[in-house]
């Protein structure tokens, strides 16, 4: 991981910080959608500091410079950071949050500039009130972003690719269906409208699917929905003839993206005026806004007064899936278990057999092009992790061509991969050793994997949040004194994007804030990492279900877990000692299903199917 030199990048922000009476500059990760990964024109972050991961916020002072980001990124952020500046590690004790550090910058009566699209409006508003209380003088809405100054003409263009229709047989629910769902979802809450800004909830709402950013099926839109109309604000050369009549068959009317603005200022006054008339105690009709919509927007419609922020009610449908969509993610993670297999045998096979040298990205790039082969496959859903001995310490590690390792028989190996299937988002981590593994690896593996088990046969009451779920995947770690930096699991999209919110488990307190419900899909992925040494972590995915119990106190039902993923642990790593009669009873009967569902893919690929074989004998 090479750093990047940021001085003259810092030296022209300062000057344009100067010209625009700014004293401390903030640059979120995030585009104006919120999205968590990004097309590469909205890598803002990434360009003025030089760290590549997915996580942070950058804040500059004509001073100082800081990186805020978390434990994921621990590792990396201090090897891709230069001189220029200080790493806030977040969530150790002591350390300031992004928003502290920057409100102490501001004592003094400073102004603190953001650029008020990408950040979101519920961020904005606390950052605001923090920087008074510290005695800062306010914050400020730079409408021109200053990075993209700076970056000038080396700044990627925005993608424009072609938005296509996802077929009834993969969606199970109709726009139709949907829209006449979110309407009535919004007269009970008494409102005027929702303007919607996530792209992956314009993707699901409208059963539409893109390429702006890589992995993630989505494309750069907004979308408005009263009771009585639905617009779709979408550069309108992406569609095709047929996208435009099923638009129009649906009831969707399409304005360009760069009118999303200017038409919910319109509809911010519209308010005021459908009102005017009615007596000073009626209510008005607010129009709804997720919670991630950015300062920018709610600013457009008119702020507090006419906006109501609340979390999104299409991507609480959203994380319910139809039973189509289940049944699309347990066929395409079969699919993606049998490339993954194949991979692994054919890896073993390279590397011990043939004694062939290969680096992480050659392994990587197999690995896709024989998930490539199977049914529906459309692309990746995130870079492959490919990683070995050392680099596997690095949580979210990306290796790059000409900058990463060699593949270490004699090591840990660990691959977080996954695919977009037409039917469903696969998203799969398994950790292997080719050699004679140590004591503490085994170990640590076993400690894991007992994590990793225990979460998968929990039965929990319904109302349970995978926040209350999340120390069952840790506790045989934390009676050893260990853990790992990093969420227990999120929730997945179909054929979306891999990371799914509003539901997953980890210690986030908006994990605490919504209960797992039957139709979730998330991952189950606890870890250990030993810096500069290894690192392991085993992912399955996972659906909740209702689960049969003898008794059901409180007349509430209990659910359960239902995985998916259909890949073999890593049986050179397991520590039987370390296992309960139970544990070796859930592997058995695990590993007995991974073999009956792949096992016809390899009727003509002997290496794999003996791999299989030798890694699924029952213990």
């Amino acid at each position: 991981m090479e750093k990047v030199d940021t001085t003259d990048r810092l030296t022209r922000l300062r000057e344009l910080m100067q010209k625009n009476k700014v004293d401390i500059y903030i640059i979120p990760s995030e585009d104006s959608h919120s999205s968590e990964y990004i097309a590469p024109c909205d890598a803002r972050r990434e360009y003025i500091t030089g760290f590549t991961g997915s996580a942070g916020c950058a804040v500059v002072t004509h001073e100082k410079a800081a990186l805020a980001t978390d434990g994921r990124y621990f590792n990396q952020a201090t090897k891709q950071l230069d001189s220029n500046w200080l790493l806030l590690k977040q969530g150790l004790q002591d350390v300031p949050t992004w928003q502290e550090w920057s409100a102490d910058q501001s004592e003094g009566g400073k102004v603190v500039g953001v650029d008020p699209t990408v950040i979101s409006a519920p961020d904005a508003r606390k950052l605001a009130e923090k920087i008074k209380k510290r005695g800062g003088q306010e914050l400020m809405a730079i409408e021109e972003n200053l990075v993209d100054q700076i970056w000038g003409t080396g700044r990627p263009p925005r993608p424009s690719e072609p938005v296509k229709v996802l077929a009834k047989q993969f969606a199970g629910k109709d726009v139709k269906t949907k829209l006449d769902e979110l309407r009535k979802d919004l007269e009970k809450k008494k409102s005027s409208g929702f303007v919607v800004s996530m792209l992956d909830e314009i993707a699901w709402l409208f059963n539409m699917r893109g390429n702006d950013i890589p992995y993630n099926p989505v494309f750069f839109s907004y979308a408005s929905i009263t009771p009585t109309t639905a617009t779709l604000y979408v550069d309108e050369s992406n569609l095709s003839s047929e996208c435009k009549t099923y638009l129009t068959d649906n009831g969707v009317s399409v304005r360009p993206y760069e009118k999303i603005f200017e038409d919910t200022q319109v509809l911010g006054q519209s308010l005021a005026s459908a009102n005017g008339d009615g007596p000073p105690e009626a209510k008005i009709r607010k129009f709804l806004v997720s919670n991630k919509t950015s300062w920018a927007l709610k600013r457009s419609l008119g702020g507090e007064t006419k906006v109501d922020e609340l979390r999104s009610p299409i991507g609480d449908a959203k994380a319910v899936k139809n039973e189509t969509e289940l049944e699309g993610m347990r066929q395409c993670h079969i699919r993606d278990g049998a490339a993954l297999i194949e991979y692994f045998s054919w890896l073993e096979d390279q590397l011990n057999v043939h004694k062939v040298e290969l680096d992480e990205v050659v392994a990587a790039n197999k690995l896709e092009e024989m998930r490539s082969k199977h049914k529906h496959f459309v692309g990746l859903s995130f870079d492959t992790i490919s990683s070995t001995g050392a680099n596997a310490a690095v949580i979210h590690y990306k290796p790059e061509r000409g900058n990463c390792s060699t593949i270490d028989p004699k090591a840990i190996y660990l691959c977080d991969s996954g695919a977009q299937y037409f039917d469903g988002t696969t998203d799969t981590t398994r950790t292997l050793h080719f050699g004679e593994p140590t004591e503490m690896e085994r170990k640590a593996y076993t400690l894991v994997l007992k994590g990793h088990i225990a979460l998968d046969v929990a039965i929990f009451p319904k109302g349970t949040t995978g926040f209350a779920l999340d120390t069952l995947a840790r506790q045989f770690l934390w009676e050893e004194g260990l853990d790992y930096r990093h969420g227990t699991g999120h929730g997945v999209g179909s054929y979306l994007n891999v990371h799914e919110g509003p539901i997953g488990v980890g210690t986030r307190i908006q994990y605490s804030e919504v209960p797992l419900a039957p139709g979730n899909v998330i991952s189950n992925e606890p870890g250990y990492y030993e810096d500069g040494t290894f690192g392991i972590r085993i992912e399955n995915i996972v659906m909740v279900k209702e689960a049969e119990t003898k008794h059901k106190f409180g007349d509430k039902p209990y659910l359960g877990f239902e995985h998916v993923t259909m890949v073999p642990y890593c049986r050179k790593l397991i520590d039987e000692t370390l296992l309960t009669r139970r544990e070796k009873n859930w592997l058995n009967e695990y590993h007995a299903d991974v073999h009956a569902k792949t096992k016809d893919f390899f009727k003509e690929n002997e290496l794999a199917m003996k791999w299989l074989e030798r890694e699924t004998v029952p213990f």
